[in-house]
Protein backbone atom coordinates (compact mmCIF):
# COMPACT_ATOMS: atom_id res chain seq x y z
CA UNK A 1 0.00 0.00 0.00
CA UNK A 2 1.59 3.16 -1.23
CA UNK A 3 0.47 6.51 0.29
CA UNK A 4 1.67 10.00 -0.98
CA UNK A 5 1.78 12.08 1.65
CA UNK A 6 2.17 16.37 1.64
CA UNK A 7 0.81 19.47 2.10
CA UNK A 8 0.33 22.89 1.95
CA UNK A 9 -0.83 25.10 5.35
CA UNK A 10 -1.32 28.77 5.54
CA UNK A 11 -3.59 30.82 7.95
CA UNK A 12 -4.20 33.75 5.54
CA UNK A 13 -4.98 37.10 7.20
CA UNK A 14 -6.20 39.05 4.28
CA UNK A 15 -6.05 42.70 6.38
CA UNK A 16 -2.80 41.89 7.20
CA UNK A 17 -1.71 42.49 3.16
CA UNK A 18 -2.39 45.90 3.79
CA UNK A 19 0.64 46.48 6.35
CA UNK A 20 3.16 44.06 5.49
CA UNK A 21 1.96 43.07 1.51
CA UNK A 22 1.35 39.58 0.04
CA UNK A 23 3.08 36.94 1.33
CA UNK A 24 6.19 35.90 -0.34
CA UNK A 25 8.08 32.51 -1.82
CA UNK A 26 10.69 32.86 0.47
CA UNK A 27 7.88 33.04 3.73
CA UNK A 28 7.46 29.07 3.28
CA UNK A 29 9.52 26.88 4.88
CA UNK A 30 9.44 23.58 2.33
CA UNK A 31 10.09 20.21 2.63
CA UNK A 32 10.63 18.08 -0.35
CA UNK A 33 10.81 14.09 -0.78
CA UNK A 34 12.73 12.73 2.70
CA UNK A 35 13.03 15.74 4.03
CA UNK A 36 9.21 15.29 5.17
CA UNK A 37 9.88 12.26 7.43
CA UNK A 38 13.17 13.70 8.63
CA UNK A 39 11.27 16.54 9.83
CA UNK A 40 8.09 15.35 11.23
CA UNK A 41 8.69 11.73 11.98
CA UNK A 42 8.55 10.81 15.47
CA UNK A 43 6.66 14.48 16.21
CA UNK A 44 2.96 15.16 17.57
CA UNK A 45 2.17 17.02 14.26
CA UNK A 46 -0.20 16.18 11.57
CA UNK A 47 2.57 14.72 9.76
CA UNK A 48 3.74 13.03 12.11
CA UNK A 49 0.34 11.16 13.02
CA UNK A 50 0.43 10.59 9.45
CA UNK A 51 3.35 8.89 8.49
CA UNK A 52 3.44 6.39 12.11
CA UNK A 53 -0.49 5.78 10.86
CA UNK A 54 0.92 4.91 7.20
CA UNK A 55 3.41 2.67 9.15
CA UNK A 56 1.20 1.06 11.78
CA UNK A 57 -0.97 -0.36 8.43
CA UNK A 58 2.04 -1.78 6.74
CA UNK A 59 2.08 0.35 4.18
CA UNK A 60 4.91 2.68 2.38
CA UNK A 61 4.49 6.26 2.57
CA UNK A 62 5.74 7.99 -0.37
CA UNK A 63 6.39 11.88 0.56
CA UNK A 64 5.94 14.20 -1.35
CA UNK A 65 6.07 18.12 -0.87
CA UNK A 66 4.75 20.03 2.40
CA UNK A 67 4.70 23.88 2.29
CA UNK A 68 4.25 26.01 5.27
CA UNK A 69 4.55 29.71 6.43
CA UNK A 70 3.52 31.51 9.28
CA UNK A 71 0.18 33.23 9.21
CA UNK A 72 0.40 36.54 7.52
CA UNK A 73 -1.63 38.49 4.54
CA UNK A 74 -2.60 36.87 1.07
CA UNK A 75 -0.29 34.56 -0.59
CA UNK A 76 0.96 36.15 -3.68
CA UNK A 77 0.12 34.84 -6.73
CA UNK A 78 3.55 33.98 -8.11
CA UNK A 79 4.73 31.82 -4.80
CA UNK A 80 1.04 30.24 -4.91
CA UNK A 81 1.70 29.28 -8.37
CA UNK A 82 4.94 28.01 -7.54
CA UNK A 83 4.53 26.31 -4.46
CA UNK A 84 1.23 24.49 -5.88
CA UNK A 85 2.98 23.51 -9.61
CA UNK A 86 5.95 22.16 -7.17
CA UNK A 87 3.55 20.06 -5.20
CA UNK A 88 1.93 18.58 -8.23
CA UNK A 89 5.20 17.89 -10.07
CA UNK A 90 6.57 15.72 -6.23
CA UNK A 91 3.50 14.21 -6.60
CA UNK A 92 3.12 13.09 -10.14
CA UNK A 93 6.66 11.37 -9.11
CA UNK A 94 5.33 9.45 -6.74
CA UNK A 95 3.05 7.49 -9.20
CA UNK A 96 1.19 5.19 -8.94
CA UNK A 97 -0.19 5.01 -5.37
CA UNK A 98 -3.19 3.86 -3.55
CA UNK A 99 -3.88 6.91 -1.60
CA UNK A 100 -2.74 10.47 -0.90
CA UNK A 101 -2.67 11.87 2.40
CA UNK A 102 -2.67 15.63 2.66
CA UNK A 103 -2.19 18.44 5.74
CA UNK A 104 -4.15 21.24 4.84
CA UNK A 105 -4.99 24.06 6.48
CA UNK A 106 -8.36 25.55 5.04
CA UNK A 107 -8.15 29.25 5.44
CA UNK A 108 -5.36 29.86 2.91
CA UNK A 109 -6.40 32.53 0.07
CA UNK A 110 -4.13 33.73 -2.96
CA UNK A 111 -3.94 36.50 -4.64
CA UNK A 112 -6.91 35.41 -7.49
CA UNK A 113 -7.90 32.13 -5.85
CA UNK A 114 -10.57 32.37 -2.47
CA UNK A 115 -10.01 29.24 -1.88
CA UNK A 116 -6.45 27.59 -2.11
CA UNK A 117 -7.83 24.17 -0.36
CA UNK A 118 -10.39 23.38 -3.16
CA UNK A 119 -7.97 24.23 -5.99
CA UNK A 120 -5.04 22.18 -4.90
CA UNK A 121 -7.82 19.21 -4.05
CA UNK A 122 -9.32 19.48 -7.97
CA UNK A 123 -5.25 19.58 -9.19
CA UNK A 124 -5.05 16.39 -7.18
CA UNK A 125 -7.93 14.39 -8.02
CA UNK A 126 -6.86 15.59 -11.26
CA UNK A 127 -3.71 14.31 -11.54
CA UNK A 128 -4.22 10.55 -9.40
CA UNK A 129 -7.54 9.95 -11.05
CA UNK A 130 -11.01 9.24 -9.44
CA UNK A 131 -10.49 5.95 -7.86
CA UNK A 132 -7.74 6.96 -5.57
CA UNK A 133 -8.48 7.79 -2.52
CA UNK A 134 -7.56 11.27 -1.60
CA UNK A 135 -7.71 12.40 1.86
CA UNK A 136 -6.74 15.56 4.99
CA UNK A 137 -6.94 17.02 8.29
CA UNK A 138 -7.70 20.64 8.24
CA UNK A 139 -7.13 23.13 10.80
CA UNK A 140 -10.31 24.21 13.38
CA UNK A 141 -10.13 27.85 12.10
CA UNK A 142 -10.95 26.56 8.13
CA UNK A 143 -13.36 28.03 6.15
CA UNK A 144 -14.84 25.00 4.59
CA UNK A 145 -16.50 25.30 1.50
CA UNK A 146 -18.82 22.40 -0.58
CA UNK A 147 -16.04 22.80 -3.68
CA UNK A 148 -13.17 21.51 -1.22
CA UNK A 149 -15.75 18.43 0.19
CA UNK A 150 -16.63 17.91 -3.05
CA UNK A 151 -13.18 17.20 -4.32
CA UNK A 152 -11.80 15.03 -1.26
CA UNK A 153 -12.96 11.69 -0.47
CA UNK A 154 -12.65 12.51 3.45
CA UNK A 155 -12.01 15.81 5.54
CA UNK A 156 -10.90 15.74 8.74
CA UNK A 157 -10.77 18.72 11.03
CA UNK A 158 -9.22 18.93 14.69
CA UNK A 159 -11.33 19.31 17.33
CA UNK A 160 -9.17 20.85 19.94
CA UNK A 161 -8.03 24.63 20.70
CA UNK A 162 -5.46 24.69 21.23
CA UNK A 163 -4.54 22.05 18.24
CA UNK A 164 -3.44 18.95 20.57
CA UNK A 165 -4.95 16.71 18.61
CA UNK A 166 -2.90 17.10 15.85
CA UNK A 167 -1.43 13.72 15.37
CA UNK A 168 -5.07 12.15 16.42
CA UNK A 169 -6.54 13.76 13.45
CA UNK A 170 -3.31 12.97 11.26
CA UNK A 171 -3.82 9.49 11.92
CA UNK A 172 -7.61 9.52 11.47
CA UNK A 173 -7.32 10.79 7.90
CA UNK A 174 -4.63 7.54 7.08
CA UNK A 175 -6.50 4.92 9.35
CA UNK A 176 -9.61 5.30 6.75
CA UNK A 177 -7.86 4.99 3.67
CA UNK A 178 -8.30 0.67 3.81
CA UNK A 179 -12.16 1.07 3.77
CA UNK A 180 -11.86 3.70 1.07
CA UNK A 181 -9.59 1.69 -0.74
CA UNK A 182 -11.45 -1.65 -0.62
CA UNK A 183 -14.79 -0.15 -1.44
CA UNK A 184 -15.78 -1.25 2.05
CA UNK A 185 -16.37 2.19 3.23
CA UNK A 186 -18.32 4.92 0.97
CA UNK A 187 -17.92 8.27 2.49
CA UNK A 188 -20.92 10.57 2.21
CA UNK A 189 -20.67 13.88 3.56
CA UNK A 190 -23.23 17.18 4.77
CA UNK A 191 -21.54 20.53 4.61
CA UNK A 192 -23.59 22.96 6.88
CA UNK A 193 -22.06 26.58 6.72
CA UNK A 194 -23.28 28.63 9.62
CA UNK A 195 -23.58 32.25 9.35
CA UNK A 196 -21.44 33.17 12.13
CA UNK A 197 -18.11 35.25 12.73
CA UNK A 198 -16.76 33.96 16.05
CA UNK A 199 -13.44 34.89 17.59
CA UNK A 200 -10.42 32.81 18.70
CA UNK A 201 -11.95 30.36 21.33
CA UNK A 202 -10.34 27.84 23.48
CA UNK A 203 -12.50 24.51 22.78
CA UNK A 204 -12.72 23.64 26.24
CA UNK A 205 -14.88 27.41 27.44
CA UNK A 206 -18.00 27.47 27.04
CA UNK A 207 -20.12 27.06 24.75
CA UNK A 208 -17.10 25.84 22.39
CA UNK A 209 -16.93 22.78 25.10
CA UNK A 210 -20.52 21.87 24.84
CA UNK A 211 -20.65 21.70 20.91
CA UNK A 212 -17.83 19.49 21.11
CA UNK A 213 -19.77 17.18 23.88
CA UNK A 214 -22.54 17.17 21.29
CA UNK A 215 -20.22 16.05 18.46
CA UNK A 216 -19.10 13.47 20.42
CA UNK A 217 -22.67 12.31 21.07
CA UNK A 218 -22.88 12.27 17.09
CA UNK A 219 -19.73 9.80 17.57
CA UNK A 220 -21.22 7.70 19.47
CA UNK A 221 -23.05 6.11 16.10
CA UNK A 222 -20.41 3.76 14.51
CA UNK A 223 -22.18 4.75 10.96
CA UNK A 224 -20.46 7.82 11.65
CA UNK A 225 -17.08 8.42 10.26
CA UNK A 226 -16.29 11.91 11.19
CA UNK A 227 -17.41 15.13 12.60
CA UNK A 228 -16.01 18.43 13.11
CA UNK A 229 -17.38 21.63 14.34
CA UNK A 230 -15.00 24.29 12.49
CA UNK A 231 -14.63 27.84 14.59
CA UNK A 232 -13.31 29.60 10.54
CA UNK A 233 -11.30 32.02 10.49
CA UNK A 234 -12.39 35.79 10.51
CA UNK A 235 -9.08 36.85 10.06
CA UNK A 236 -9.90 36.38 6.29
CA UNK A 237 -12.42 38.47 3.91
CA UNK A 238 -13.52 36.14 1.11
CA UNK A 239 -17.04 35.34 0.61
CA UNK A 240 -17.29 31.85 2.56
CA UNK A 241 -15.55 32.74 5.58
CA UNK A 242 -17.19 31.81 8.83
CA UNK A 243 -18.45 28.72 11.24
CA UNK A 244 -19.44 25.10 9.48
CA UNK A 245 -20.27 21.83 10.20
CA UNK A 246 -19.19 19.13 8.68
CA UNK A 247 -20.29 15.14 9.19
CA UNK A 248 -18.92 12.45 7.12
CA UNK A 249 -21.46 8.95 7.07
CA UNK A 250 -20.47 5.60 5.73
CA UNK A 251 -23.05 5.15 2.67
CA UNK A 252 -25.57 7.00 4.61
CA UNK A 253 -26.63 10.64 3.44
CA UNK A 254 -29.71 11.00 5.53
CA UNK A 255 -27.48 10.11 8.83
CA UNK A 256 -25.08 12.99 7.36
CA UNK A 257 -27.36 15.31 6.99
CA UNK A 258 -29.44 14.92 10.12
CA UNK A 259 -26.61 14.97 12.01
CA UNK A 260 -24.44 18.16 10.63
CA UNK A 261 -27.80 19.53 11.43
CA UNK A 262 -28.37 18.35 15.16
CA UNK A 263 -24.42 20.04 15.43
CA UNK A 264 -25.14 23.64 13.70
CA UNK A 265 -28.71 23.92 15.46
CA UNK A 266 -26.99 23.89 18.54
CA UNK A 267 -24.16 25.93 18.15
CA UNK A 268 -26.52 28.62 16.57
CA UNK A 269 -28.88 28.39 19.59
CA UNK A 270 -25.81 29.01 22.06
CA UNK A 271 -24.34 31.53 19.67
CA UNK A 272 -24.56 34.41 22.41
CA UNK A 273 -21.97 32.59 24.26
CA UNK A 274 -18.85 33.12 21.63
CA UNK A 275 -19.30 37.23 21.72
CA UNK A 276 -16.31 38.42 22.81
CA UNK A 277 -15.80 39.80 26.08
CA UNK A 278 -12.18 42.26 25.63
CA UNK A 279 -10.02 43.20 28.11
CA UNK A 280 -7.62 46.26 27.35
CA UNK A 281 -3.51 45.44 28.00
CA UNK A 282 -3.74 48.09 30.76
CA UNK A 283 -6.75 46.19 32.60
CA UNK A 284 -5.13 43.16 32.24
CA UNK A 285 -1.62 43.64 33.63
CA UNK A 286 -3.60 45.18 36.61
CA UNK A 287 -5.52 42.61 37.40
CA UNK A 288 -2.14 40.55 37.19
CA UNK A 289 -0.24 42.05 39.33
CA UNK A 290 -3.62 42.05 41.76
CA UNK A 291 -3.10 38.47 41.19
CA UNK A 292 -2.23 36.54 44.76
CA UNK A 293 0.21 34.56 43.46
CA UNK A 294 1.87 33.94 40.29
CA UNK A 295 2.91 33.72 37.32
CA UNK A 296 -0.26 35.20 35.61
CA UNK A 297 0.21 34.62 31.66
CA UNK A 298 -1.06 37.29 29.80
CA UNK A 299 -1.86 36.88 26.25
CA UNK A 300 -1.52 39.49 23.91
CA UNK A 301 -4.09 38.02 21.10
CA UNK A 302 -4.34 40.76 19.11
CA UNK A 303 -1.02 40.67 17.98
CA UNK A 304 -0.63 37.18 17.71
CA UNK A 305 1.63 36.20 14.50
CA UNK A 306 -0.28 33.20 14.94
CA UNK A 307 -3.29 34.73 13.56
CA UNK A 308 -1.20 36.70 10.35
CA UNK A 309 -0.81 39.94 13.17
CA UNK A 310 2.96 41.57 12.70
CA UNK A 311 4.39 40.49 16.37
CA UNK A 312 5.95 43.80 16.67
CA UNK A 313 2.68 45.34 18.54
CA UNK A 314 3.44 47.36 21.86
CA UNK A 315 0.65 47.69 23.89
CA UNK A 316 1.28 44.98 26.05
CA UNK A 317 4.97 45.91 26.90
CA UNK A 318 4.05 49.51 27.24
CA UNK A 319 1.28 48.32 29.51
CA UNK A 320 3.70 46.34 31.39
CA UNK A 321 6.39 49.35 31.83
CA UNK A 322 3.58 51.70 32.77
CA UNK A 323 2.34 49.33 35.81
CA UNK A 324 5.97 49.55 36.93
CA UNK A 325 6.35 45.91 37.98
CA UNK A 326 10.25 44.26 38.22
CA UNK A 327 8.74 40.78 38.14
CA UNK A 328 7.61 40.62 34.10
CA UNK A 329 8.52 39.13 30.98
CA UNK A 330 7.44 39.11 27.31
CA UNK A 331 8.11 37.16 24.00
CA UNK A 332 8.56 37.29 21.43
CA UNK A 333 8.68 40.92 19.78
CA UNK A 334 9.48 40.69 16.42
CA UNK A 335 12.45 43.33 15.32
CA UNK A 336 15.57 42.54 13.61
CA UNK A 337 17.03 45.54 13.60
CA UNK A 338 16.79 45.77 17.70
CA UNK A 339 18.07 41.93 17.77
CA UNK A 340 21.09 43.32 15.21
CA UNK A 341 21.91 45.91 17.57
CA UNK A 342 21.96 43.92 20.56
CA UNK A 343 24.24 41.90 18.83
CA UNK A 344 27.05 44.42 17.39
CA UNK A 345 26.65 45.62 21.24
CA UNK A 346 27.15 42.14 22.97
CA UNK A 347 25.91 40.57 26.61
CA UNK A 348 26.30 43.16 29.45
CA UNK A 349 26.08 46.27 27.23
CA UNK A 350 23.46 49.45 27.25
CA UNK A 351 21.99 49.96 23.62
CA UNK A 352 19.48 52.81 22.80
CA UNK A 353 16.51 50.98 21.54
CA UNK A 354 13.52 51.89 19.25
CA UNK A 355 11.64 48.83 19.98
CA UNK A 356 8.52 47.35 17.82
CA UNK A 357 5.54 49.27 16.25
CA UNK A 358 7.86 49.19 12.92
CA UNK A 359 4.81 47.91 10.49
CA UNK A 360 1.93 50.30 10.91
CA UNK A 361 0.18 52.82 13.74
CA UNK A 362 -2.68 49.90 14.71
CA UNK A 363 -0.25 48.14 16.87
CA UNK A 364 1.44 50.74 19.03
CA UNK A 365 4.43 53.30 18.49
CA UNK A 366 7.83 52.18 19.36
CA UNK A 367 9.29 52.05 22.96
CA UNK A 368 12.15 54.37 22.92
CA UNK A 369 14.71 54.24 25.92
CA UNK A 370 17.74 52.46 27.20
CA UNK A 371 18.23 48.80 27.03
CA UNK A 372 20.52 45.93 28.79
CA UNK A 373 21.37 43.38 26.72
CA UNK A 374 20.83 39.87 29.00
CA UNK A 375 21.21 37.11 26.29
CA UNK A 376 21.79 36.68 22.58
CA UNK A 377 21.11 33.01 21.54
CA UNK A 378 20.62 31.32 17.75
CA UNK A 379 16.65 31.61 18.56
CA UNK A 380 16.62 27.78 18.45
CA UNK A 381 14.72 25.06 20.28
CA UNK A 382 12.35 22.43 19.73
CA UNK A 383 8.63 22.46 21.02
CA UNK A 384 7.51 20.92 24.34
CA UNK A 385 3.62 22.04 23.62
CA UNK A 386 1.49 18.69 23.05
CA UNK A 387 0.35 20.52 20.08
CA UNK A 388 3.54 19.75 17.69
CA UNK A 389 6.07 18.38 20.74
CA UNK A 390 9.51 17.94 19.06
CA UNK A 391 8.89 19.87 16.24
CA UNK A 392 12.10 22.14 15.93
CA UNK A 393 11.98 25.88 15.73
CA UNK A 394 14.00 28.62 14.26
CA UNK A 395 13.40 31.93 15.04
CA UNK A 396 16.64 33.15 13.98
CA UNK A 397 19.11 35.38 16.45
CA UNK A 398 17.21 36.45 19.25
CA UNK A 399 17.93 39.04 22.06
CA UNK A 400 16.84 39.31 25.62
CA UNK A 401 16.59 42.58 27.03
CA UNK A 402 15.80 44.02 30.24
CA UNK A 403 13.63 47.70 29.78
CA UNK A 404 13.20 49.07 33.02
CA UNK A 405 12.30 46.18 35.25
CA UNK A 406 10.60 44.23 32.35
CA UNK A 407 12.38 41.06 30.22
CA UNK A 408 11.92 41.44 26.53
CA UNK A 409 12.46 38.49 24.47
CA UNK A 410 13.44 40.33 20.55
CA UNK A 411 13.33 37.94 17.96
CA UNK A 412 14.55 38.23 14.30
CA UNK A 413 11.87 35.81 12.75
CA UNK A 414 8.05 35.95 13.57
CA UNK A 415 6.49 33.74 15.62
CA UNK A 416 3.70 33.03 18.39
CA UNK A 417 4.78 31.88 21.64
CA UNK A 418 3.81 28.52 22.28
CA UNK A 419 5.47 27.04 25.39
CA UNK A 420 8.25 28.26 27.64
CA UNK A 421 10.73 26.92 26.13
CA UNK A 422 11.93 29.99 24.58
CA UNK A 423 11.94 31.52 27.26
CA UNK A 424 14.15 29.12 29.18
CA UNK A 425 16.60 29.01 26.17
CA UNK A 426 17.53 32.79 27.26
CA UNK A 427 17.45 31.92 31.18
CA UNK A 428 14.12 32.83 32.25
CA UNK A 429 12.80 30.65 34.61
CA UNK A 430 8.75 32.31 33.84
CA UNK A 431 7.53 30.45 37.38
CA UNK A 432 9.99 33.04 39.19
CA UNK A 433 7.70 36.15 37.49
CA UNK A 434 4.83 37.92 38.47
CA UNK A 435 3.15 38.31 35.01
CA UNK A 436 4.30 36.70 31.68
CA UNK A 437 3.35 38.16 28.65
CA UNK A 438 3.17 36.28 25.36
CA UNK A 439 2.37 36.71 21.94
CA UNK A 440 -0.57 34.07 21.01
CA UNK A 441 -4.27 33.78 21.61
CA UNK A 442 -4.90 30.36 22.86
CA UNK A 443 -1.90 27.70 21.89
CA UNK A 444 0.28 28.62 24.50
CA UNK A 445 -2.29 27.39 27.26
CA UNK A 446 -0.97 23.87 26.28
CA UNK A 447 2.30 24.48 27.30
CA UNK A 448 2.01 26.60 30.16
CA UNK A 449 -0.47 24.42 31.83
CA UNK A 450 0.44 23.47 35.19
CA UNK A 451 2.58 26.54 35.24
CA UNK A 452 0.05 29.69 34.92
CA UNK A 453 -1.69 30.13 37.89
CA UNK A 454 -4.32 32.43 35.84
CA UNK A 455 -4.49 33.48 32.20
CA UNK A 456 -5.79 36.51 31.24
CA UNK A 457 -6.28 37.51 27.62
CA UNK A 458 -5.64 41.02 26.87
CA UNK A 459 -7.64 42.68 24.10
CA UNK A 460 -5.49 45.86 22.50
CA UNK A 461 -6.07 47.22 18.83
CA UNK A 462 -4.64 44.78 16.48
CA UNK A 463 -4.91 42.64 13.36
CA UNK A 464 -5.90 39.33 15.12
CA UNK A 465 -8.32 41.20 17.91
CA UNK A 466 -10.97 38.82 19.08
CA UNK A 467 -13.22 41.68 18.14
CA UNK A 468 -14.64 40.28 15.05
CA UNK A 469 -16.45 44.11 14.30
CA UNK A 470 -13.08 46.00 14.00
CA UNK A 471 -12.85 45.48 10.12
CA UNK A 472 -14.80 46.61 7.09
CA UNK A 473 -16.41 42.88 5.68
CA UNK A 474 -16.52 43.78 1.87
CA UNK A 475 -16.73 40.16 -0.23
CA UNK A 476 -19.18 38.33 2.14
CA UNK A 477 -21.56 36.40 0.73
CA UNK A 478 -24.33 37.30 3.27
CA UNK A 479 -25.10 38.63 6.34
CA UNK A 480 -22.72 37.36 9.57
CA UNK A 481 -23.63 37.87 13.33
CA UNK A 482 -22.36 39.37 15.07
CA UNK A 483 -22.50 42.08 13.06
CA UNK A 484 -25.80 41.13 11.86
CA UNK A 485 -28.14 40.63 14.76
CA UNK A 486 -30.45 39.84 12.36
CA UNK A 487 -28.55 37.08 10.48
CA UNK A 488 -31.07 34.46 9.62
CA UNK A 489 -30.53 30.99 11.12
CA UNK A 490 -28.90 28.05 9.04
CA UNK A 491 -31.12 25.69 9.51
CA UNK A 492 -34.33 24.99 8.23
CA UNK A 493 -37.72 24.57 10.07
CA UNK A 494 -39.25 21.34 10.62
CA UNK A 495 -42.08 22.39 8.21
CA UNK A 496 -39.28 23.24 5.63
CA UNK A 497 -39.22 26.88 5.29
CA UNK A 498 -35.96 28.97 6.39
CA UNK A 499 -32.72 29.30 4.58
CA UNK A 500 -31.46 26.43 4.07
CA UNK A 501 -26.96 26.79 3.12
CA UNK A 502 -26.21 23.57 3.29
CA UNK A 503 -24.50 21.16 1.03
CA UNK A 504 -25.16 17.82 0.76
CA UNK A 505 -22.58 15.86 -0.86
CA UNK A 506 -22.42 11.82 -1.89
CA UNK A 507 -19.49 10.92 -3.63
Amino acid sequence: MRIAVGGFSHETNTYATACSGPTPLEAFRVHRGEEIVATYGGTGSYLGGILDAVDDLGGSAVPALHAIAEPSGTIAASAYGRLRSELLDHLERCLPVDGVALELHGAAVAEGVDDVEADLGRAVRSLVGPSVPVVAVLDLHANVTPALVEVLDLVVGVRHYPHTDQYERGRAVVDALPGLMAGRVRATAHLVPLPMLIPTTPSAVEPAAGAGRVCAGVEQDERVIACTFFHGFSGADVPFAGSSVLVTADADPALARRSAEEIAGWVWEHREGFRPHLCPAEDAVRRALAAPEGPVVVADTADNPGGGAPGDGTHLLRAMLDAGSDAACLGTVYDPETVAAAQRAGVGQWIDVALGGRHDGLHGAPVRGPAYVKALTDGRFRIRNPMGAGLPVDIGPTARLGLDGVDVLVASGRAQTLDAEVFLLHGIDVRRYRVVGVKSSVHFRAGFEGIAREVLVADSPGLNSRDVAAFARTRLDGPRWPLDPSTPSPIPSPGGGGPDRSRQEDP
